[in-house]
């Protein structure tokens, strides 16, 4: 075998009976097939997709499965508003998502449910010949993460897990630039989730979406199952929008990878005190001990020697960034402050420059083209992208974008971080989820217009 896509082709004729294909073939959208989907998980991420699939001539939503009446009510409300055909309504308790695989009508699936859901839900569905598009994380285990690697290579079956970030606006310019030399030869990148969500995590839904302090079976969306990570873990728990990004301007998996891992967490006090303000001391969950400590950082070295800094900080208050920061031998851009600087060719000497100029001077040809059609997407528009990448990827029957690997990957870095905080900041190797093919694949991620 020359390259991992071969390995991927192999299994995929063998196991599907799919024509693989260079995804440099993936542009100018394909009008004339259609994808039929099904949605695992239709809570208020889920409708997110749920909403741009159904603006799509080239989708049929077949069916729809949730936990939740109060959710599928209001996702049929979008179909209805869609003038779409009603869909197949699975509403069968927390395995009613295998009868919806059962349904031979279905190309491929999008799952937005709870985080510890997501591999079995990934398994089944690859098992199922359905094309899986999941939300981040995928494993929350290196077990795991192994597991769904050997199970997409068996059943030749792409899973892409939806991580926006890659396709926003400016961090596809500054990939540009990266790939133009822009910055010189990349040494450091940071990145990192970096957001307030305190009132995501404490939500009893009876008033405005957050600013409760109710979670579990009390709280609503998210605030019913994603808060008791923060109870039970400690840990990166959140690594991928910062890192997916900086993987791809990295080539990891594709001419490079990461190869050591080191996380350091603070005391937990955000979460706790917030409670206090919001509930009083004399509330139930002021007496919860959460586990997660309020800034989380990790740093990882590559086998070719740069460094990546993530910091996971949601417990306290904050503006929202990602604090990317992509810095070589020749300049540095930083997201917090919107600026650049590029030796010999920035206008003062040692001083920080405003990026926009040069972003919309290496403005992705992804986003010259296709801006119009993701105007009104979620996240600026690079919802758009990422559903449209998995799209037109499952409609070729070709290998999707950002793939198994790639998933796994980055979602590796939740247990390794736990794993290092618990060694007391101990050093732990990282994984080579492609069995040492990423020394022969080539990064064509958003390769000029392509995805």
């Amino acid at each position: 075998m020359n390259s991992r896509r071969d390995f991927i082709k192999t299994a995929a004729i063998a196991g599907a009976g799919l024509t693989i294909l260079s995804s440099q073939t993936i542009f100018a959208i394909d009008k004339e097939s259609k994808l039929r989907l099904g949605f695992i998980g239709v809570g208020l991420r889920g409708q997110s997709h749920l909403e741009l699939a159904l603006r799509r001539n080239d989708v049929e939503v077949i069916a729809l499965c949730d936990v939740q009446q109060r959710m599928m009510d209001m996702s049929l409300q979008l179909i209805t508003k869609s003038g779409k055909p009603k869909p197949q309504v699975v509403l069968d308790g927390p395995q009613g998502y295998k009868k919806l695989l059962e349904n031979k009508d279905i190309d491929a699936v999008i799952i937005a449910t709870p985080w510890e859901w997501h591999t079995v839900m990934c398994l089944d569905a690859m098992n199922a010949k359905k094309y899986v598009g999941c939300e981040v994380i995928t494993g929350m285990t290196i077990e795991e993460c192994w597991e769904l690697v050997h199970t997409s290579e068996r059943t030749g079956m792409p899973l892409m897990m939806l991580e926006n970030v890659c396709y926003r606006r400016d961090v596809m310019a500054v990939m540009n630039m990266v790939r133009q030399n822009v910055f010189g030869e990349l040494v450091h990148l940071q990145g990192g989730y970096q957001h307030d969500l305190r009132e995501v995590k404490f939500n009893d839904g009876k008033t405005a979406y957050g600013g409760g302090v109710e979670f579990g079976e009390k709280g609503f969306s998210e605030a019913q199952w994603r808060t008791q990570h923060s109870v039970n873990r400690n840990g990166d728990l959140y690594p991928t929008h910062g890192i997916g990004p900086l993987a791809m301007m990295l080539n990891i998996n594709r001419g490079n990878r990461f190869t050591q891992l080191v996380s350091y967490s603070t005391k937990a006090r955000g979460l706790h005190d917030y409670i206090v303000k919001k509930g009083g001391e004399n509330h139930p969950n002021a007496k919860v001990n959460f586990k997660l400590g309020d800034v989380v950082t990790t740093m990882i070295r590559t086998v070719n020697d740069e460094t990546i800094l993530l910091q996971h900080d949601t417990n306290l208050p904050r503006p929202y960034s990602i604090g990317f920061r992509v810095q070589g031998t020749n300049g540095i851009w930083m997201d917090v402050n919107k600026s650049i600087y590029i030796e010999g060719q920035s206008k003062e000497t040692h001083r920080w420059e405003e990026a926009q100029t040069w972003l919309d001077k290496y403005d992705h040809p992804l986003w010259k083209k296709y801006g119009s059609d993701a105007s009104g997407a979620g996240h600026g528009g690079m919802d758009w992208f990422v559903l449209n990448a998995f799209v037109e990827a499952a409609k070729r029957k070709i290998n999707t974008p950002q793939d198994v690997y790639d998933a796994v990957t980055w979602s590796a870095i939740t247990p390794l971080s736990e794993t290092s905080i618990q060694m007391g900041g101990e050093s732990v190797p990282f994984p080579d989820f492609t069995k040492g093919q990423w020394m022969y694949q080539k990064n064509e991620f958003a390769l000029g217009d392509s995805y």
